[in-house]
């Protein structure tokens, strides 16, 4: 049979077909493989063809970091069926431990890449998928148990403002999915400890990641669970 011509070749390359592309160089070598040329090669077309489906390679990498969020998002959400109260919290940062080890380019991309500005975005991007599971799990939490926080004074009054405006985003999407936590269980102090709850997970699993844990671990899941084991304890949960 004969080879197609390249201007078939350019019909026939769909959005499907870039963004399988794009997500295979991403995990065998990395977010700085994915560029329109590199697409364009694998593909056997043109670059200007990609155009048709997205402005610039920014604009490739956002659809492509909202797929591998969709993707972590569907895992964990299979992992804690039938998970509930704060076991439920803390098998999603389990999940999401054991998802960063095995994927280490995507998280690359979505959690620790300028191009993928979500940054500790789990949090910051309250309405994505991922966002939305962890935060409906503390939502829960908060709307059933009575934990321990600091009082708000101790607060440092340079992030007051922040947390606030943080306070009504987190309130509205948990609205959203259907948990209603009254704001007065929600307020300036319990705003902190979540965003710390997430800096202290977060940074953890990025050392991990990058093989950066200060010292070497012969059991870092035993180190992770310790490290669960504390924040559940200053939150007055069980891990």
């Amino acid at each position: 049979m004969d080879k197609p011509t390249r201007r078939g070749r350019v019909r026939v390359a769909t959005d499907q077909d870039i963004r399988r592309t794009a997500r295979t160089l991403l995990v065998e070598h990395g977010p700085e493989a994915v560029t329109l040329r590199a697409i364009a090669r694998e593909l056997g077309i043109t670059a200007p063809a990609l155009y048709r489906y997205y402005g610039s390679r920014d604009d490739l990498v956002q659809h492509l970091r909202a797929d591998v969020v969709d993707d972590l998002a569907a895992q964990l959400a299979g992992e804690i069926t039938g998970v509930d109260g704060s076991a439920r919290l803390f098998a999603i940062c389990r999940g999401f431990r054991r998802w960063a080890l095995s994927h280490t380019k995507e998280f690359t991309l979505v959690f620790a890449s300028p191009t993928g500005a979500a940054g500790v975005g789990a949090l910051a991007r309250v309405g994505e998928p991922f966002g939305r599971i962890f935060l409906v799990a503390a939502g829960h939490i908060l709307a059933t148990h009575q934990l321990t926080m600091p009082p708000a004074e101790t607060v440092p009054a340079e992030i007051r403002n922040d947390l606030t405006t943080f306070q009504d985003e987190l309130l509205a999407v948990l609205a959203e999915t259907g948990v209603h936590v009254p704001r007065d269980r929600l307020d300036i102090a319990t705003t902190y400890v979540m965003i710390q709850f997430w800096a202290r997970l977060y940074g953890h699993i990025t050392l991990e990641v990058f093989g950066n844990y200060p010292i070497p671990l012969s059991k870092p899941d035993a180190v992770f669970d310790a490290l669960l084991a504390d924040l559940a304890r200053e939150t007055g949960l069980d891990s």
